[in-house]
């Protein structure tokens, strides 16, 4: 497991892939229960999930007590909620619907304190330091200027949204999943190759394998809903299914 911001951000560099979890459902315990599964680290999605602003430094304690790296997508991309949730315990941002390479130096900015950043001193708990500065790509725009964006200085990684890319692109649909598959992929490559660590949104483990495999390194392999989903829906049809006579 990584055991910090600084160590997801050496084994990145490196070309080593770190291996993290999603988190939308709200309350510490669910992120204890994340960390403990040995994830390097678990995002906590502000801009869809249900955990509030409020809850963040429980969370994110938790999370870091439980062994992991506390990371959060931010509401918006606007800089207050770039910074509330540095200032909330997290080690790092993943920042949404990032227009273009400018709007990358405004983000990393916003993550860094003077005199190399913008960002308010304020801080009330977790790490101080250089958090993670992660941008999401899933617009055209950010597609369209993806060799300047992925030049930024200071940028950490890129992440793709790929359902919100595809509705950009117009790539919807399951009619559309080889071409927005080789758009994923021609993405994860242009990264590589510019030495960016890179990651693309996931569902479950056989899907972030495969994007490992290509050279991904921030992987995302489950999403703490769909699993639990999954998980007790299987436990359900095991149980409905099974023959009469074994039922003691």
């Amino acid at each position: 497991m990584a055991s910090s911001e600084l160590d997801l951000r050496s084994r990145w560099s490196a070309g080593r892939p770190c291996h993290g979890v999603w988190n939308v459902l709200p309350g510490a315990v669910t992120g204890e229960v994340l960390a403990r599964t040995g994830a390097d680290f678990v995002v906590v999605d502000l801009q869809h999930g249900a955990t509030s602003e409020a809850e963040l430094p429980g969370v994110t304690a938790a999370v870091t007590a439980a062994g992991s790296v506390p990371l959060v997508r931010a509401r918006s991309p606007l800089v207050p909620d770039i910074g509330r949730p540095l200032d909330l315990g997290a080690r790092g941002v993943l920042v949404p619907s990032v227009r273009n390479a400018e709007h990358a130096r405004e983000v990393v900015s916003a993550c860094r304190y003077a005199p190399t950043g913008s960002r308010s001193a304020g801080r009330l708990s977790g790490a101080g330091g250089e958090p993670l500065a992660i941008v999401m790509v899933e617009t055209a725009g950010a597609l369209d200027d993806l060799d300047a964006l992925l030049a930024v200085e200071g940028l950490d990684g890129v992440y793709v949204g790929p359902v919100d890319l595809s509705l950009s692109l117009g790539l919807a649909g399951e009619e559309h999943r080889a071409e927005l598959r080789t758009v994923l992929s021609s993405v994860i490559a242009r990264a590589v190759a510019a030495g960016v660590p890179v990651g693309v949104h996931a569902f479950d483990g056989q899907e972030a394998a495969g994007f490992a495999a290509e050279g991904a390194t921030i992987v995302t392999v489950a999403v703490d809903a769909v699993s639990l989903g999954a998980g007790v829906g299987q436990h359900l049809a095991a149980a409905r299914n099974r023959p009469a006579a074994d039922r003691r």
